[in-house]
């Protein structure tokens, strides 16, 4: 009986194991989708920033006011 005592305790061991396993590599997964939405973000607002300024340049060019 004792040998069989140890073997599920060895089995849960194990699934204990495999689970964190697993979690861990889901809060891997979600870190690096987390940079790389943020590295997203951050290129959106360098090219919208991009644009205004680019508008901007536009109206003072149109209006005479760059020089």
């Amino acid at each position: 009986m004792a040998d069989n005592s140890q073997r599920m305790s060895y089995n849960a061991g194990e699934a204990k194991g495999q689970a964190e396993i697993k979690k861990d590599q889901m809060v891997d997964k979600a870190s690096g989708d987390m940079q790389s939405a943020k590295e997203s973000c951050q290129q959106a607002g360098q090219q919208m920033k991009e644009k205004a300024q680019g508008a901007a340049d536009s109206v003072k060019e149109a209006t005479g006011m760059k020089k």
